[in-house]
C-alpha cells in the first residue's frame, strides 16, 4: 500500500468532507495499492476512510498478495457484493469515482437508503496530479523511450509507404523497445496533418508532404507522448515560416512554465508567439494536457484553466498551426513543473527536418 499517497487522499476527503470513498479506477487503485487488474463487469472497489484506513473488495478470480495496511476482502460470482460492501459503509456522505458503473451505485443505494453518494474523484485526482519522485523517473524513462522510437519512425519514411504502415510500425516499435501495449498511432501526411486527430489512412507519403508524428504508449503504466513534424524530400517558405512559428511558440511555452505560474499564463505564452506570426486563428485547441497513468488527465493548460503550476505536475506543450485543405505543424514536448521551473522530459530534436 502507498501510504503517503493514501494519506494525502485521506487528507483530500476531509477537505471536502467526505468521510468514505469508493474508488473503482483501476488505475487510480494502482495509483494507492500497486495492484492492477481488469475486472471486467465484476465489482472491483476500494474503499478508503477518511482515517486513511482502505479495504479492497474484488473477486476471487483475482487473488492478491496480501499488503500491510490493506484489507482484502473477496465475494465470489454467486456472492451479492455489492450487499458485502454496503456491511462496510456509514450512512453518511459517500464519494464515488466518477467511472463506477452506474448499477452497482444503484443496488448501493436500494440497500442503503440514508447514503448521500456524490462525486469524489477529486480526492484521488488532486493526488495523481502531483507526480513523486517515483512516478517522474518512471515518465522520464517513458519520453526517453519514445525519443528513441520517433527516431526510428522517422528513418522508416520512404517512397510509398502509407500512414496505416507507418502507424503499425510505431506501434510494434513501441512494444519491441518496452512499452506495456501496442497503440493506435497518428500519422498524417499532407493534407491529412491539417487535422489535429487525423486517423490513419492508406495515403502514402509524396514529396513536398508534412508529416506530422504524435506517437503515445504507456512504458510500465505511465504514458509517454510527443509529436514532431518532418518534411519529405523538400519544404516551401510558408512550410518552413510556419514551422519556425511553432516551434517558437513551443518554446516559449516550455519557458513560461514555473512555480506560481497559471496554467492559462503558459497558454498564452505560446499562443501570442502564434498570433504575432499571423497564425493565430489556425492554432485552434489548448496548448496541453496533464499526463500520467492516463494519457489525457488534470491538469488543463488551456486559455480557461485555473489550475496554477505546481512542482511535480506533468503534462504537454503542444502548439500547433492547421492551414484548412493544405497541412499542419505541431510540436509537443512532455514537461515536469520542478521546485525551480520546469524540465522537459524529451529530447528529440526540433529543428527543421527534410527527409529523403
Amino acid at each position: 500500500m502507498k501510504q503517503i499517497r493514501l494519506k494525502k487522499v485521506a487528507l483530500n476527503m476531509q477537505q471536502m468532507g467526505i468521510e468514505q470513498l469508493i474508488v473503482s479506477d483501476p488505475l487510480s487503485i494502482f495509483y494507492l495499492t500497486d495492484i492492477y487488474l481488469d475486472p471486467g463487469k465484476r465489482l472491483f472497489a476500494l474503499l478508503i476512510k477518511s482515517d486513511a484506513s482502505a479495504t479492497l473488495f474484488l473477486n476471487r478470480l483475482f487473488p492478491i498478495k496480501e499488503q500491510p495496511g490493506l484489507t482484502t476482502l473477496y465475494h465470489s460470482d454467486g456472492d451479492d457484493a455489492v450487499a458485502m460492501l454496503a456491511e462496510h459503509l456509514a450512512d453518511s456522505v459517500l464519494g464515488v469515482d466518477k467511472t463506477w458503473p452506474a448499477n452497482f451505485l444503484l443496488k448501493l443505494m436500494e440497500k442503503r437508503h440514508a447514503l448521500r453518494p456524490v462525486i469524489g474523484s477529486q480526492a484521488v485526482d488532486n493526488a495523481r496530479r502531483y507526480k513523486d519522485a517515483e512516478e517522474i523517473g518512471l515518465m522520464r524513462k517513458a519520453s526517453a523511450l519514445n525519443d528513441a522510437v520517433m527516431a526510428k519512425a522517422i528513418s522508416a519514411l520512404k517512397d510509398g509507404i502509407t500512414e496505416r504502415e507507418l502507424a503499425g510500425i510505431i506501434s510494434n516499435l513501441h512494444v519491441e523497445h518496452g512499452a506495456d501495449s501496442a497503440q493506435s498511432q497518428l500519422v498524417c501526411y499532407g493534407v491529412g496533418s491539417c487535422e489535429p486527430h487525423h486517423e490513419p489512412g492508406f495515403a502514402a507519403v509524396s514529396k513536398g508532404d508534412n508529416v506530422l508524428l504524435d506517437i503515445f504508449a504507456p512504458v510500465n503504466r505511465y504514458w509517454c507522448d510527443m509529436t514532431r513534424t518532418v518534411f519529405y524530400k523538400s519544404a516551401s517558405k510558408e512550410q518552413l515560416k510556419v514551422y519556425d512559428a511553432v516551434k517558437s511558440a513551443n518554446l516559449a511555452g516550455i519557458a513560461a512554465v514555473r512555480p506560481g505560474a497559471t496554467m492559462a499564463s503558459i497558454d498564452y505564452a505560446a499562443r501570442k508567439v502564434i498570433e504575432e506570426a499571423g497564425y493565430g486563428k489556425f492554432f485552434t485547441h489548448r496548448l496541453g494536457h496533464g499526463i500520467g497513468l492516463d494519457v489525457h488527465e488534470p491538469p488543463d493548460c488551456s486559455s480557461v484553466s485555473e489550475a496554477i503550476a505546481e512542482p511535480g505536475m506533468c503534462f504537454s506543450i503542444e502548439p500547433g498551426i492547421y492551414l484548412p485543405d493544405m497541412w499542419g505543424v505541431r510540436i509537443e514536448d512532455l514537461v515536469v513543473v520542478t521546485e525551480d521551473g520546469v524540465e522537459v522530459f524529451n529530447s528529440y530534436t526540433k529543428e527543421p527536418q527534410i527527409i529523403g
